[in-house]
């Protein structure tokens, strides 16, 4: 009669685990199988007891193995006293993790562990003892406030397999024989140094960097997320070492072929479709791939995925790499799918030879959703599958009658994806060349084993495909790169699906792709907003696995920052009220009044803005009746008109037919001989004529397209106020032959950009952001 299985927790704890551990194992159902599996093992080399070192090194192995292949062959050397260390465990741990493949080499492995390894104790004593010789003149300054652990660390140094309860003891003794017992002076708290006050924590240090011989600005916080140790990403040629990676026995060899052409050298990839314009969720895929191919002295490529021909355009081509360059990046390469659509198509009938992939004729809606049926032509022969995948190529069926789909089932379920679809339509770089092209599901891995990639990081919903990309280059025996997701980036009061966007310019809410009430980075480049600052949100943001959904006001926080440091300072009346001073210093006269750039640094240099016996003022700035908490003109208060150096006092108020303030009569009194002014306003003179478009935002909810907070579907959500256009501002004459993008800050008013609307008539300018004070302040 075959014994009794002994009951899992009492195996647990009669091992050395407490009762509270164990059952904390067994809630984990894989942790309990291979931790069962190794007690029985190590029972069967050491009897039915097994001791507390042995059974925490056991618990040790079953919670961190990640390949069970190898379970016995460590419990051997753990339970004949080899591995006798959490120091020793860890190395064999980490060497079998580098060389996956068997056999191991035995003589290897115990050298790089430290099987058979003794540390004297007098080998221990007179490291300690050189340590303590070496730190002694401060050992005997600062007694036991001295770092005992510097002295272990150097010691565990030079004797990597000791044990480090051994090296602390001997620390201990000789620091005592050195120093004698502490005194009462050594037992007071040592008093708190006053630490430095800490920078501001949103003030990131910022540097110039280069990219691919480019420099621009990078926020250093940016560049420190996307270093590869602190993404925990593997180095190029380690990609076994990554959870799920499948080993194939031609795994190693394919790898060292990959290090030969690449030298060890970081090699990511941006792949967008050309059917749109890049919107502020690529703004994080962009520095994403970019960054962390800088931050580790690596190469990033611009690769186009345009393997569908009915909605690629030259014009998104252009726009897409227009904005990667804006943003600060410039590719290793630019290349196309379209580049490789030959040596894609001679694995697609390779993988047919090899029993992988066959010829299918189920219609597109037999496919459509989450359990379709299986394909009754899954086995049918490869010969026959060959022809008809030819035929397919020479376009002797129609669009729809025939695919090319791959043997296998994908993460979420989905069974044999397509890799092949018939498309009559021509190609913007092939023209009529082909009639069928590869989906993404069989392109995208394909082009980045190409490519040599090492890191291919897409976003979160690509991780179900991640099966799918390691199955199909190892079924090609090809090499294999590694995907990695991260999280994508959303913005709330917005929409960027590009069939939205294009719902939202034929009803007229929007003109195009590029209004700068949208979201897509060539609107936000139009309304203003620094490349710079779109990164620096980026790197706000951070790298995440869960997808973040961002207030938009964040974004505008970052361009305020920027803008502070790059937009000179300019004045503009947007609702101007005329005033005429009556005793102007000068009469018939101009004054050039000198008006830094940027205030806070006068350094920066100055511009010249006439002031004559008439200036405007805004509409708000004035008050007929003073109210209380009013601080700006009213009878009976003054204000000064910012940079003249004069306050103005309200001594007549004209009025048209209908009642409204059409102009002030005022005097003007120098700063100095006068009372200070409660407030000091902006004002114009000479001024010229401009446009101002301000922008709030599109929707008036959070979510426009969330069906329980918008039920009338997000075009229902449109703001109607959304845009506020000015076509009669005035603005000083320092702001004359601005280009198309230049950036100012109007006193008092915000920041704002010249549209590429303006005409050597009219400027046009659009509201970028508001400043940071509150726009109803009095």
């Amino acid at each position: 009669m075959a014994a009794e299985e002994p009951d899992p927790l009492n195996l647990f704890i009669s091992i050395g685990l407490s009762e509270s551990k164990a059952r904390e194992t067994l809630r984990n159902e894989a942790l309990t199988a291979l931790l069962r599996e190794a007690v029985i093992q190590a029972q069967g080399i050491l009897g039915s007891a097994v001791d507390k070192t042995v059974g925490i090194l056991l618990y040790n192995v079953a919670s961190r193995l990640k390949d069970p292949k190898h379970l016995g062959f460590l419990v051997k050397y753990i339970a004949s006293k080899k591995i006798l260390t959490d120091l020793q465990l860890n190395a064999a741990l980490e060497y079998i993790k580098s060389h996956p493949m068997d056999p191991i080499d035995v003589m290897d492995f115990d050298r790089e562990c430290g099987v058979g390894m003794t540390v004297t104790p007098e080998q221990i004593e007179e490291a300690v003892e050189a340590a303590i010789s070496k730190h002694k003149d401060q050992l005997l300054s600062e007694r036991y406030r001295f770092s005992m652990g510097l002295l272990m660390g150097e010691a565990r140094s030079k004797l990597k397999w000791a044990d480090g309860k051994i090296i602390k003891n001997e620390v201990d003794l000789q620091v005592l024989h050195l120093l004698g017992p502490k005194t009462e002076a050594d037992l007071e708290k040592k008093p708190k140094a006053s630490k430095p006050r800490a920078a501001e924590p949103e003030k990131k240090v910022k540097a110039a960097v280069m990219e691919n011989g480019d420099a621009y600005q990078e926020t250093k916080s940016l560049m420190e997320q996307l270093r590869g140790e602190a993404l925990k990403f593997h180095k190029p040629g380690e990609n076994y070492k990554t959870e799920g990676y499948v080993i194939t026995p031609n795994t190693m060899n394919l790898l060292k072929q990959h290090l030969e052409i690449t030298g060890g050298q970081v090699r990511t990839r941006f792949p967008p479709e050309p059917n749109g314009i890049l919107h502020i969720g690529h703004a994080k895929a962009i520095n994403f791939n970019f960054g962390f191919a800088k931050a580790n002295n690596g190469i990033c490529f611009l690769r186009y995925d345009d393997t569908n021909p009915e909605k690629e355009e030259e014009k998104y081509f252009t726009a897409i790499r227009d904005i990667v360059e804006w943003l600060g990046y410039t590719p290793y390469a630019v290349t196309h799918a379209s580049d490789y659509f030959d040596q894609l198509y001679a694995w697609a009938v390779d993988l047919i030879r090899r029993g992988h992939a066959y010829v299918c004729h189920q219609k597109v809606e037999e496919l459509k959703g989450h359990n379709p049926p299986p394909s009754p032509w899954r086995d049918r022969p490869a010969e026959e599958s060959l022809l008809l995948f030819e035929d397919m190529r020479k376009g002797k069926f129609a669009e729809g009658e025939a695919t090319l789909r791959m043997k296998m089932v994908m993460e979420d379920g989905k069974m044999d994806p397509v890799a092949y679809r018939i498309k009559y339509t021509p190609h913007h770089r092939t023209g009529d060349k082909w009639c069928i092209y590869p989906t993404y599901d069989y392109t995208h891995c394909l082009c980045d084993s190409l490519e040599n990639i090492t890191h291919s990081l897409c976003t979160k919903e690509f991780q179900a495909r991640r099966s799918s990309y390691f199955w199909l280059c190892n079924a090609l025996d090809v090499y294999c790169p590694v995907q990695w997701e991260y999280g994508r980036l959303n913005l709330l009061y917005t929409v960027v699906s590009k069939r939205k966007i294009i719902r939202l310019v034929e009803a007229g809410a929007v003109r195009d792709w590029d209004d700068p009430r949208l979201f897509t980075l060539t609107a936000l480049r139009r309304r203003g907003f620094p490349a710079e600052a779109i990164n620096n949100f980026c790197a706000r943001v951070g790298v995440t696995v869960a997808q973040c959904t961002m207030e938009p006001h964040m974004l505008e926080a970052c361009v305020r920052e920027v803008l502070n440091e790059q937009a000179p300072r300019a004045m503009a009346v947007l609702e101007p009220l005329r005033v005429t001073i009556t005793n102007f210093p000068v009469p018939h006269k101009t004054i050039e009044v000198h008006v830094p750039n940027f205030p806070a640094d006068e350094s920066k240099g100055f511009h010249k803005v006439p002031f004559q016996s008439t200036v405007y003022i805004e509409q708000s700035d004035f008050r007929e009746v003073l109210e209380k908490g009013y601080k700006r003109l009213a009878p009976g208060q003054p204000v000064g008109l910012r940079h003249t150096g004069y306050v103005i006092a309200v001594q007549n108020i004209i009025k048209d037919t209908s009642g409204h303030v059409r102009e002030l009569e005022v005097t003007c009194t120098k700063s100095e001989a006068a009372e200070k002014p409660k407030a000091f306003i902006h004002w114009v003179s000479d001024p010229i004529m401009c446009e101002v478009r301000q922008y709030e935002q599109l929707f008036l909810h959070k979510n426009p397209e969330d069906a329980t907070e918008v039920p009338g579907g997000f075009l229902s959500d449109v703001n109607p106020d959304s845009l506020h256009v000015i076509e009669e501002a005035l603005v000083d004459r320092s702001v004359c032959g601005a280009q198309p993008f230049a950036k100012f800050q109007f006193e008092r008013l915000g920041y704002f950009s010249v549209d590429p609307d303006s005409t050597d008539a009219k400027l046009v300018f659009n509201r970028t952001v508001t400043l940071k004070e509150d726009p109803g302040k009095v």
